[in-house]
């Protein structure tokens, strides 16, 4: 009897056409790879993947990074990914090795960044029987992946890794997961690098309704005070010049959220910056006086929000979203317009006119004047604000920033003027420390033409340091901004402010290395900073280096605060502006 494979052979040889290659599964999944015009590799090697480390080793045209950690390895493709557009590729073998990968899946998956994490998996007769390394991944992250594939047959492979690449893409992008067996690895098949994808019942949305877009108009026409909401589905949708179109032809003022900074350039006028517990206070109070609410690729997250019964309670709500799911999920919507950002503002913008704001803008116009970001300067010490507008200054606005989670990530959010889509990259749904630096490293190797900056805290940094080792490896330029406090930034304001400042278990300066002579000891380049002066000559020195990361480790004030900030439970109008210290 003719095996699968050597039957397909002989089916080839009975059309009178030329043979197909018969190919292991590694070289199938190279070739795959190849095919899907994968250009590089972020991976970390192990028993059952040996044979594709094998194949990688022979061929030239993938770039594998070798990480340090299988969690710096998908925070640096998610990193890719946000940064270029394209879907970031994680390599990892069984057991550990695919565990390991569980947080950057779950980042990318609350974020909708498209990854395609391969793991290798013990042989297929051992599954279920707690062989060496082997772990159930595919139960693990079914709830933190769009789709996962475990693959069974060699002859199976290619067309999994492209319904794979193609579900990470499309629609609402996300993380899918493709577990391959080693004896799958092992095993050989014909491969046919010609290949069409479909997949019954999956078909996302990408044209809006006309029906809903009319009525869209009239609800715009009618409008006295919008405000449009634009989050993250913006840059998946790459429609950063259909929002600014759009936002121009209307005259009506933008706020992003978190994921969504750098969507519409905030040098501009009808730019309000973010939006929520920490965002500023003239677009929350914008939003919650507005009239009609437009939410763009946006999905009215909680830290948005505020107390729901109080969020823009007067307006009117259009939401414009790929994803059906996500429409009135959170808060009640007036209109709901189901497809691809892009796609729908283009329909949008012919017929639509300018709105009657006039008055509206003058108004946030002068709340602007009113109540500005601020912070105090206290003399020779740094304030993290401050650390942020030189970086934004040094790097003309330019950089792709990556931060982690907490204050830092906060003042990046409100002082780093964006004014490019894919410039900020963050973990917003999650909220990952550790994330930062590893996506910046990403970035770097994604987008080579820009210069990619890390602004992380001293806690979260520690968490994925070792990748300073990947770095100075490939000469990565990428540069890392410490904005050290010696605490746990957001954990002891939340202490101080709402446990009587009882900051337990958040002080890091008595444990905390010299993180200067850490990146020394890596082989790269460090640097600290007291004050200004220092500060400056540092950020200087940062850029001058293009071929090693460079870090600069600030000293700012210890106990800075976060402002404006929503308190738990209260609406987004009810903010606390300074220090009540």
């Amino acid at each position: 009897m003719l095996s699968v494979a050597k039957a397909k052979t002989f089916e080839a040889d009975q059309t009178g056409n030329q043979p197909l290659p018969e190919l292991s599964g590694a070289e199938i999944f190279v070739q795959s790879l190849v095919q899907q015009g994968v250009e590089t590799v972020f991976g970390y090697p192990g028993g059952v993947v040996l044979s594709v480390y094998d194949t990688l080793f022979k061929t030239k045209n993938i770039n594998h990074f070798l990480v340090r950690h299988e969690q710096g390895g998908t925070h640096a493709a998610d990193g890719y990914a946000r940064a270029t557009g394209k879907p970031g590729v994680v390599l990892a073998t069984s057991g550990p090795g695919a565990t390991n990968t569980v947080t950057g899946i779950a980042t990318a998956f609350m974020d909708s960044i498209p990854l395609v994490i391969f793991t290798g998996q013990v042989p297929l007769n051992l599954i279920g029987n707690d062989a060496f390394q082997e772990a159930d991944i595919l139960g693990i992250t079914r709830p933190i992946t769009k789709h996962s594939y475990l693959v069974r047959d060699v002859s199976e492979l290619a067309d999994t890794i492209s319904k794979a690449f193609h579900i990470a893409v499309s629609g609402r992008p996300g993380p899918v997961l493709v577990d391959i067996p080693k004896d799958v690895l092992l095993a050989k098949a014909p491969y046919n690098s010609k290949r069409r994808v479909k997949l019954a019942g999956y078909k996302p949305m990408t044209k809006g309704s006309y029906r809903q877009i009319m009525k869209a108009v009239e609800m715009i026409g009618e409008s006295r005070r919008p405000v449009i909401y634009a989050g993250g589905g913006v840059m998946h949708s790459n429609a950063a010049a259909e929002l600014r179109e759009f936002a121009q032809k209307l005259g009506a003022p933008v706020t992003t959220t978190l994921l969504g900074l750098g969507a519409y350039p905030e040098s501009d006028d009808l730019s309000l910056g973010m939006l929520g517990m920490h965002g500023t206070w003239y677009a929350n109070m914008a939003v919650s006086e507005s009239d009609l609410l437009i939410a763009i690729g946006a999905r009215f997250d909680d830290r948005v929000t505020g107390r729901i019964a109080d969020f823009a309670k007067n307006a009117q709500k259009i939401h414009i979203d790929i994803d059906p799911a996500s429409i009135s999920k959170n808060v009640e919507i007036d209109l709901p317009i189901v497809g691809d950002v892009k796609h729908v503002l283009s329909d949008l913008i012919p017929h639509v006119n300018a709105c009657d704001s006039k008055s509206w803008l003058a108004e946030i116009k002068k709340w602007k004047a009113d109540h500005p970001l601020r912070y105090e300067t206290n003399g020779p010490i740094l304030k993290p604000q401050q650390v942020i507008q030189a970086v934004s200054e040094v790097t003309k606005g330019q950089a792709i920033v990556a931060s982690d989670v907490g204050q830092h990530q906060m003042w990046t959010a409100q002082y780093y003027q964006f004014s490019e889509p894919r410039s900020h990259l963050s973990s917003g749904g999650l909220g990952t420390m550790g994330y930062g630096f590893p996506a910046a490293m990403g970035a770097a190797v994604g987008r080579p033409d820009r210069t990619a900056v890390a602004i992380v805290g001293d806690g979260g940094f520690q968490m994925t340091a070792m990748e300073l080792a990947t770095a100075v490896h490939y000469k990565i330029p990428v540069k890392i901004v410490i904005l050290n406090n010696g605490y746990l930034g957001m954990v002891r304001q939340w202490q101080e402010l709402f446990f009587e400042k009882r900051y337990s278990h958040s002080d890091l300066d008595a444990s905390n290395p010299d993180f200067v002579k850490m990146a020394e000891c890596y082989g790269a380049i460090g640097y600290r900073a007291h004050n200004s002066a220092e500060l400056d000559e540092a950020l200087k020195k940062m850029m001058a280096e293009q071929e090693l990361p460079v870090l600069v480790d600030a000293i700012v004030d210890r106990e800075e605060n976060v402002y404006p900030m929503v308190p738990a439970g209260a609406a987004i109008y009810e903010m606390i502006e300074e220090d009540a210290k």
